[in-house]
């Protein structure tokens, strides 16, 4: 049996649980422990904030039952993640547990199905501010290293990496779960396991990035409904649908749109459309009986000389050129 949940709702039913400092004189002033429902399994997770811009989540829960995770699409932070136990496999094939950590870097994260195994779970999880990567691993002139830019993308969509589990990833993730210390000693020492734990999970980025794996591949159904956004605007050169209107017609977000567009045909939907409408535009040129005034109306352009500026960085003449029959030098 498999049990599905929103990740909104796993979120605030760990959180319905939570012990803070006021109710447990064991925890540090900046911790506080939840515990799993007995519907679920049991077991706990503790979250601890060691920094700033840096929280530390220390889980050890078991399941009842396989679960899969829903994850809408929405903005992400810098994570990364170590499971000692139990395994976590997203729907375009991303693993964590079994051999493999996580890294999720900042930005758009995807929507997608998280099934986790019937099992234990024991490991860590680190949120953080893409800025902690410029502040602990700064390059000379102070800013991210050039290799870590990829984990910081904004508003595009979020690089998701699958470094090995080392010896070494395991024994500092160990360290981390038994801290021996207590009040600001142990918010110390954890700061610095957790800065060593990235090292080590950079670490192939940082020699060599040749090795990084693909971003997810786009469901068929998803290609599908690209192709079928391409179509639409060879259809539609004249008066094209916005981006958002384009999108809800074949029934994606924009940001899918875009992401899939770009990884399908190389290139943007703006600079997809611009190109074949300055190819019509040629097509007609070429056949006469027009005026370039025409040509740039009849596609759109409202300008004539933001037309003819497009044209000519296309094709390499005007096209005033182009009525007259001189060849395309692009």
């Amino acid at each position: 049996m498999t049990l599905s949940i929103k990740i909104q709702d796993w979120i605030e039913m760990w959180d319905e649980t939570a012990q803070s400092i006021t109710s447990n004189p064991d925890l540090q002033p900046f911790e506080y422990i939840s515990q799993l429902p007995q519907r679920w399994g049991q077991g706990e997770i503790k979250n601890l904030k060691i920094h700033p811009e840096i929280w530390l989540t220390i889980f050890d829960y078991e399941l009842r039952e396989n679960l899969l995770v829903q994850y809408p699409e929405s903005d992400h932070p810098l994570q990364f993640c170590v499971s000692l136990c139990g395994t976590y496999i997203d729907e375009y094939g991303g693993m964590l547990g079994a051999g493999y950590t996580a890294i999720s870097g900042s930005g758009v994260q995807r929507q997608m199905l998280v099934k986790s195994s019937k099992s234990r779970h024991i490991g860590i999880d680190i949120h953080m501010s893409p800025d902690v990567l410029r502040t602990f691993f700064p390059s000379r002139d102070g800013e991210m290293l050039p290799q870590l830019q990829l984990l910081a993308k904004g508003n595009d969509w979020q690089t998701l990496i699958y470094p090995e589990t080392t010896t070494a990833i395991e024994q500092v993730t160990r360290q981390i779960i038994n801290c021996p210390y207590h009040d600001t000693t142990k918010q110390i020492y954890l700061q610095g396991k957790v800065i060593e734990l990235m090292a080590l999970q950079l670490a192939p980025i940082l020699n060599d990035q040749s090795q990084l794996p693909q971003l997810p591949r786009l469901k068929p159904t998803t290609v599908n409904r690209i192709h079928h956004a391409r179509e639409i605007l060879h259809f539609r050169l004249e008066n094209p649908p916005s981006l958002v209107e384009l999108a809800q017609i074949v029934g994606v977000s924009d940001r899918t749109l875009r992401y899939g567009f770009k990884t399908l045909f190389g290139t943007s939907v703006f600079n997809y459309l611009t190109q074949k409408r300055l190819e019509r535009a040629e097509q007609l040129l070429r056949n006469g009986g027009v005026t370039v005034a025409e040509v740039a109306n009849l596609l759109g352009y409202s300008h004539l000389g933001h037309f003819a500026a497009a044209f000519k960085r296309q094709f390499g003449i005007t096209p005033s050129e182009c009525l007259l029959g001189k060849k395309s030098i692009s």
